[in-house]
C-alpha cells in the first residue's frame, strides 16, 4: 500500500470529520473538502464557490459556507480573519504553523514552526485540553509588495524631481 500524499491524508480526514458530525458526504462536500486539501492558497468561500461552481453546477454558496462551518466547528479547518479584504479565509493544515497575512495583495502563507508545536504540547499538557488547533496570524507586507511600493515610490521620487526642473 502507498502512503498518501498530504493532500490526501488531509482531504480524508475533512471527509472523516464530516462523516463524524453526521452530515452526508455528498458529492459538493466531497469538492469542497478535495479543493481545500489540495491548495496552498487559504480561499474564501467565494473562491471556492466561483472555482467549483463550472465543474459542480449544482453547487451553491449556501453549500459552501454550511460544509465550512461544520469543519471549522468540528475543528478540521480553521476560519482565518481577514487579510485586509474583509473576507474570511479557510486553511485545512491541521500542522503547527503560524500565518502571514499581506494586507495589500491579501495573499496568506504558512510558516511552519517547531516551537508552536512544542507551546501547543505544553498547553494539552498544562491543561488537559484536547486541541483542536490553533490559529496566530501576523499581518504586513509581503516581499513581492515591499518591492513594488518601493518601485512605486522611486518612480514618485523621479516624477516629482523632473517636475521641479
Amino acid at each position: 500500500m502507498s502512503q498518501l500524499t498530504k493532500a490526501q491524508a488531509t482531504e480524508a480526514r475533512l471527509l472523516e470529520a464530516l462523516r463524524q458530525g453526521g452530515l452526508r458526504l455528498t458529492v459538493q462536500r466531497r469538492a469542497i473538502c478535495h479543493y481545500l486539501a489540495h491548495t496552498d492558497a487559504h480561499p474564501t468561500a467565494h473562491q471556492i464557490y466561483a472555482d467549483l461552481k463550472a465543474a459542480y453546477p449544482s453547487l451553491s454558496l449556501a453549500t459552501v459556507y454550511n460544509t465550512l462551518e461544520a469543519l471549522v466547528k468540528l475543528g478540521a479547518v480553521h476560519a482565518l480573519g481577514d487579510a485586509g479584504d474583509n473576507a474570511v479565509h479557510y486553511d485545512a493544515d491541521a500542522t503547527p504553523h503560524i500565518n502571514l497575512a499581506c494586507v495589500r495583495c491579501h495573499r496568506i502563507i504558512d510558516l511552519p514552526s517547531a516551537q508552536l508545536a512544542l507551546l501547543e504540547e505544553e498547553a494539552r499538557r498544562l491543561t488537559g485540553y484536547r486541541l483542536l488547533g490553533a490559529r496566530i496570524m501576523y499581518y504586513g507586507l509581503c516581499p513581492d509588495c515591499q518591492r513594488e511600493l518601493a518601485e512605486e515610490q522611486a518612480h514618485q521620487d523621479a516624477s516629482l524631481a523632473g517636475a521641479e526642473r
